[in-house]
C-alpha cells in the first residue's frame, strides 16, 4: 500500500511490531484542561511514545507550541528512538485534532512516510484493539532533518498573500473569526485579517471526529475559495487545527498550501501595530 497520510486501524492493528514503524501519541489540551500526557500514560497503542508540542517548540517566543529550530527537534526526535528511515503514525484522544499539527512538523521537518491514524484512538478503542499503561522501552537514534520552509508561512507571507489576494483559510470557529465570540488566550483582538476566508476545521470532520471523503472536501474547499491547485495558507488560534486544514489539503492532493505557524496568536496581539497586522471584525 502506500503510505499515508491516512492509514485505517486495521493496517495498524496489523503491523504493529514492525521494526521501522514508529506510533507516536499527539494528543494535546486547550490551556487550562489537564494535560494530554496524563491519559498517554493511563492508556495508550502499544509502542507508542508522545511527543508533547508545547515542549517540542521554539523556547525562544511567547508564541505557543512554535515550530522546533531542526536541531531542537533531531534531539527530542532522536530520544524518541524514531530514525528519518521509520515509517510514522500519528494519533491523538479526540480521533483527528493534533496528530495533524504533529504529522505537519514532521513533514516540514522532511519527513515523508509519516500517516495520521484514520479515527485516532476513539476507533481504536471503539473497535476493541489494544490499549496499554506499559512504559514503552526506547533505544536512542540518531535522526537527521531535511527542512521544507515551504510548508510554512510567517506573518510576512500572510501578508503577501493577502495582498495577492490569494487564499487564506481561517480554521477558526465563524464566531471567533467574526469577532462575535473572544478569544480564549489573553490579550488578543476579536476579528480577523482582512481578505481571509472561514473555513471552520470542524466542517471538514464528521461526527465521529474522521475526516469526511474526498468529494465533500473538494467542495468544502472550492466553495471556501480554495480552487484547486491554489496557494492556500491556512491559519488558526495557534497554529494546531489550521494543521487539520493543510492535512486535509494534502489528503485531496492539494500540494501548495502551508500553516501560518503564529496564527492568531501573533497576528490578533492586541500590542501589535494596526497597519501591521490589521483587524476587521464584523458589525
Amino acid at each position: 500500500m502506500t503510505f499515508g497520510p491516512l492509514v485505517s486501524t486495521d493496517w495498524l492493528a496489523e503491523n504493529l511490531g514492525e521494526k521501522d514503524l514508529k506510533i507516536i501519541d499527539g494528543s494535546w489540551r486547550m490551556p487550562g484542561e489537564p494535560p494530554a500526557i496524563e491519559n498517554y500514560k493511563a492508556q495508550h497503542i502499544p509502542g507508542a511514545v508522545f511527543f508533547d508540542i508545547d515542549a517540542v517548540a521554539d523556547a525562544s517566543t511567547d508564541l505557543p507550541h512554535m515550530l522546533p529550530e531542526p536541531e531542537q527537534f533531531e534531539a527530542a526526535v532522536s530520544d524518541m528512538g524514531i530514525s528519518e528511515n521509520d515509517r510514522i503514525v500519528v494519533y491523538d484522544e479526540k480521533g483527528l485534532f493534533s496528530a495533524a499539527r504533529v504529522w505537519w512538523t514532521f513533514r516540514v521537518m522532511g519527513h515523508e512516510n509519516v500517516a495520521v491514524l484514520d479515527g485516532g484512538l476513539p476507533k481504536w478503542l471503539q473497535e476493541g484493539k489494544p490499549v496499554t499503561a506499559d512504559e514503552t522501552v526506547l533505544t536512542r537514534t540518531t535522526y537527521k532533518t531535511e527542512p521544507k520552509p515551504h510548508y510554512f508561512a510567517d506573518a510576512e507571507d500572510v501578508r503577501a498573500a493577502l495582498a495577492e489576494g490569494a487564499v487564506v483559510l481561517d480554521a477558526r470557529s465563524e464566531e471567533r473569526f467574526s469577532g462575535r465570540a473572544g478569544e480564549p488566550r489573553a490579550g488578543l483582538r476579536a476579528g480577523h485579517m482582512p481578505g481571509a476566508s472561514c473555513l471552520p476545521f470542524a466542517l471538514v470532520l464528521d461526527d465521529s471526529g474522521r475526516l469526511r471523503p474526498r468529494e465533500e472536501l473538494e467542495l468544502l474547499f472550492a466553495n471556501a475559495g480554495a480552487e484547486p491547485g491554489a496557494r492556500v495558507i491556512t491559519s488558526c488560534g495557534s497554529g494546531v487545527t489550521a494543521a487539520i486544514l493543510f492535512f486535509a489539503l494534502e489528503t485531496i492532493g492539494a500540494r501548495h498550501a502551508a500553516v501560518y505557524d503564529g496564527s492568531w496568536s501573533e497576528w490578533g496581539d492586541e500590542r501589535h501595530d494596526d497597519e501591521l497586522f490589521p483587524v476587521v471584525a464584523d458589525a
